[in-house]
């Protein structure tokens, strides 16, 4: 009987080794080489079912086909893609177990079952498990098929058969490849299986959705180098208590990225939420201390987002700093700012930010509003319900300048608000609404003194 080989791979990057090693040599990463059968059988069946006659061809002869993309019939799903689903793509979406990927993905298939025959393959459930949702989202259509099946191969012969137009794997952590001996979800299966799925992609120009699990800390399961294949990376993100759900791209090769789609959990199903900032902001307190609304740029559009502090005496030597939805080193910085140049004793308080909804807020632009709110807090004085702050803090405590501070004062006017506080070097560059007041500020001090004394400007 000949002997098994075993080789030891990465669940981080996928980096293959003879020997267990402590610290991958690819990623550094320690305690991540888990030990796998290596593949012994040929690729002949998945190669002879995947057409690869392709030639070089010269860039000035290749003509570009306008319909590249196909746009579906909910706007938030195109906006996050880019402007609609890219032929030949290979999307992966992951999120929390229950979050509703499988259900928005099924709604997909039923927009574009109407012009086109879409697959949707489950190695999760049965085809009546599957039934009993589309019946629930009202989901009735003769060109969608559904097929329960994990081998890849014999997923990959019915392709061929049907050449579909759109094709859902859920999930591929279920999917495997008979020719590797290891288990499915394993490293070998997962960087193969989507090695494969991209091949037939581009191959067939099929646009193919995956999902993937995440980890207890939200990452996608699997190696990393998973995400380094796929075109595009989206995070379907939410709370168990809440019914609000956003759609994030992390990673796209045919649009932006940080963009955001906003859904809303009904009990037929999720519906889009074209306005983001009502929902953001809906429920926003005013008369309290502590609130403060900015004017973030999510992807392509700005939306109003509140953010809330609390502060208050820390019984440690070393105070607490919690931070949901904001950056902890942001949160540090901002209150290390506060206290150097405005001298605020906050080294004897606990902090708490919060960016309320379930958004989260990474650009830089953002930092005036969280550190407005610290402030408010700390004074234990409300802002103006009307304002909103803009601006990047920088480490001496002046306001730098931002970009498309234009738009986000205009949806800052149409959500109602009167005033903004923005860096004063982009004042007299741009165009703001009738009736609404822009204030330039050069540093956190001017903030602070404009947004409490309405007749210091």
């Amino acid at each position: 009987m000949a002997k098994v080989k075993t080789v030891f791979y990465c669940k981080e990057c996928g980096n293959e080794s003879l020997k267990w090693v402590g610290k991958c040599p690819g990623c550094g990463q320690f305690n991540t080489m888990v030990e796998e059968i290596k593949e012994t059988k040929k690729k002949s069946e998945l190669q002879k079912s995947i057409s690869t006659a392709n030639k070089p061809q010269k860039i000035n002869e290749l003509k570009i086909d306008n319909t590249i993309r196909v746009m579906t019939t909910y706007d938030e799903f195109n906006r996050v893609l880019g402007g609609g689903i890219v032929l030949g793509s290979l999307v992966l979406i992951g999120g929390d177990p229950g979050i509703g990927k499988s259900t928005l993905l099924l709604q997909i298939c039923a927009s574009l079952a109407k012009n086109t025959t879409v697959l949707y393959v489950s190695g999760e459930e049965s085809e009546q498990q599957i039934k009993n949702r589309a019946e629930r989202l009202n989901i009735i259509s003769d060109d969608l098929y559904v097929y329960s099946e994990n081998n890849l191969i014999t997923v990959t012969n019915h392709i061929g058969h049907l050449n579909p137009g759109l094709i859902i794997i859920d999930s591929i952590q279920t999917i495997y490849l008979d020719y590797i001996q290891s288990a499915p979800g394993s490293v070998p299966q997962v960087r193969e299986c989507t090695s494969a799925l991209m091949k037939i992609a581009k191959t067939k120009n099929i646009p193919i959705f995956i999902v993937g699990h995440v980890t207890k800390d939200g990452a996608i399961a699997g190696p990393r180098i998973l995400e380094h294949i796929v075109d595009t990376v989206l995070y379907f993100e939410g709370e168990n208590y809440n019914t609000f759900r956003i759609l994030r791209a992390v990673k796209n090769r045919f649009g932006s990225t940080n963009e955001i789609g906003v859904f809303d959990m009904k009990e037929d199903g999720l519906v889009e939420v074209l306005n983001p900032s009502g929902i953001f902001i809906e429920d926003r307190s005013t008369g309290y201390s502590g609130t403060c609304v900015v004017s973030s740029i999510e992807g392509t559009r700005p939306v109003l987002i509140e953010i809330q502090a609390l502060l208050s005496p820390s019984s440690f030597n070393n105070p607490k700093r919690m931070a949901t939805g904001v950056d902890y080193n942001k949160l540090s910085l901002l209150i290390a700012v506060l206290e150097k140049r405005l001298g605020y004793l906050v080294q004897n308080q606990d902090a708490y930010v919060k960016v309320t909804g379930g958004a989260k807020v990474v650009e830089p632009a953002c930092d005036l509003a969280i550190l407005m709110s610290i402030v408010s807090s700390y004074k234990d004085k409300p802002l103006n319900p009307d304002d909103v702050f803009i601006g990047e803090v920088g480490l001496t405590g002046e306001i730098r300048r931002i970009s498309r501070v234009e738009s986000r004062c205009i949806e800052a006017y149409k959500m109602g608000f009167k005033r903004a506080f923005i860096p004063k070097k982009d004042i007299g560059k741009y165009q703001f609404p009738n009736n609404f007041t822009v204030i330039g500020i050069n540093d956190i001090e001017e903030a602070i003194t404009y947004a409490y004394n309405l007749n210091a400007f």
